[in-house]
């Protein structure tokens, strides 16, 4: 309604304006050749304005017309790109979807409506990539490296595919000149971060894992376990020559992963050659409270060298107490009363363990309860047979290996912090036997060998005590 007024009162003015140009008195005289027009005012000043629009609309259409070649090429290549921009799209969602011919043919069609635009060239040679393509996609990965834009692209798309050929050589290659153009790019610095990692070079590997970046509260616990598993491997290549900076690592270890065995056994190593045996059995005790490691209860009862077995019996005592259902905390003071001759103390302590399934270390240690205390032969030689079939006890575990130490990366993989203290899932029987058997003693598979006495002399400390 507002606007059918507004309308009206419009029209109104103008016709009223009309009306009074027409009724000026006076008149125009104008002379053209052997013609004179005297028009009047009103009617003069309309025909100049009816002139003005007609002379606007003919050069509005004589510039259409002009430049209309240009708008039908502009039009043109608008539909072009239009056409490629959504072909490139296209192509995207097709590669995203597994449809991957499909995506190189719209990969191809994208760049050649869009010549100049690279991320048509990116698709195709992803395409190409993902179809098997190699010689083809490196081809279009080299041509996009000397763009600023798709250079680090280029380099992801060479390193996937040097990677998928088994080349790790040209893999790392490509990741380190992507580290060069982008510091923070996280496939990169991973790729680098790994080689280094599996090579053994912890310093430069603690290096690179601090650059690392870390966005999430996920991703940051896991660089923090990171920085202190390569410290701990770090600590462990300096314990001997450099053994300052290797307690200065395991310490920092011990701040990134609280009571971490490997890391605790080294800085307590490294306090016990300094004399510091109070410092060595406090980071000994809180570890064993918090993880009950068997390898840290034994470094305790050694603390102080040239201790007796009677000493060392006596610390395991203070520190394990009553073992209850811990398995772990009963052998540990089995082991430490069998070696002070105590039999009656180490058989009341593993009979709980020994009745209901008992493990291969808690037969073998029967084995030498029996052998020790009475003497009797058919017995020890009894739980050494039941030792062969007996359930695994928890030893450091990567990649379906074994361990009797625990070591920064798999042998088998090279994966950093692979190995977990934990039941193995397939057992390896005859080298457990190997490993934890007493010299004296004969292999259980050969009964008919006789076991002779075992010796009465002190027992050295084992191997995973002594090297963590």
């Amino acid at each position: 309604m507002t606007r059918l007024v507004v309308y009206l009162a419009l029209s109104l003015v103008l016709a009223l304006g009309a009306a009074w140009l027409i009724a000026l008195p006076g008149t125009v005289r104008i002379d053209v050749g052997n013609y004179r027009l005297e028009p009047g005012i009103g009617t003069a000043i309309g025909a100049l304005i009816a002139l003005m629009v007609l002379t606007i609309i003919a050069w509005a259409i004589v510039r259409r017309i002009l430049a209309a070649p240009k708008t039908i090429a502009r039009h043109t290549a608008r539909r072009r790109y239009d056409a490629g921009v959504e072909a490139l799209s296209d192509g995207l969602i097709a590669l995203q979807a597994g449809e991957l011919t499909k995506a190189r043919s719209l990969a191809r069609d994208a760049r050649s409506k869009l010549p100049e635009n690279a991320a048509a060239q990116l698709l195709e040679a992803r395409a190409e990539l993902a179809l098997g393509d190699l010689a083809a996609a490196r081809e279009h990965y080299r041509a996009l490296i000397s763009n600023p834009k798709t250079a680090i692209a280029a380099l992801a798309g060479l390193h996937e595919q040097a990677v998928a050929q088994n080349r790790p050589n040209a893999a790392l290659t490509f990741a380190r000149k992507a580290l060069v153009l982008s510091p923070s790019l996280d496939w990169a610095g991973q790729a680098v971060f790994e080689d280094l990692a599996a090579k053994g070079a912890w310093a430069e590997a603690l290096d690179m894992s601090g650059s690392l970046p870390a966005h999430t509260r996920a991703q940051r616990a896991d660089k923090k376990r990171r920085q202190g598993i390569l410290q701990t491997a770090l600590a462990g290549t300096l314990e001997e020559t450099a053994p300052d900076a290797a307690l200065e690592h395991s310490l920092g270890a011990l701040k990134s992963i609280p009571n971490f065995p490997p890391a605790a056994l080294i800085a307590a190593r490294i306090y016990i050659n300094r004399g510091d045996t109070r410092r060595a059995s406090g980071i000994l005790r809180r570890v064993w409270r918090a993880t009950g490691h068997p390898d840290v209860a034994t470094l305790y009862a050694h603390v102080k060298p040239g201790a007796s077995a009677v000493e060392r019996l006596k610390r395991i005592r203070a520190l394990v107490e009553a073992p209850g259902e811990d398995r772990a905390a009963a052998m540990v003071l089995a082991r430490a009363a069998i070696d002070a001759y105590e039999w009656a103390l180490a058989r009341n302590t593993l009979a709980p363990f020994a009745a209901n399934e008992p493990t291969q270390q808690i037969c073998l240690l029967m084995a030498e309860i029996e052998e020790g205390q009475s003497g009797d032969q058919g017995k020890a030689r009894e739980w050494l047979a039941r030792a062969v079939n007996a359930p695994r006890d928890p030893t450091w575990t990567a990649d379906g290996t074994t361990s009797d130490e625990w070591a920064p990366v798999s042998p088998v993989t090279g994966r950093l912090d692979a190995f977990e203290w934990k039941v193995p899932v397939t057992a390896h029987t005859h080298r457990a036997l190997e490993t934890h058997r007493p010299a004296n003693q004969p292999d259980p598979t050969e009964p008919s060998k006789s076991i002779e006495a075992a010796p009465k002399g002190e027992r050295t400390l084992s191997a995973s005590a002594s090297t963590g």
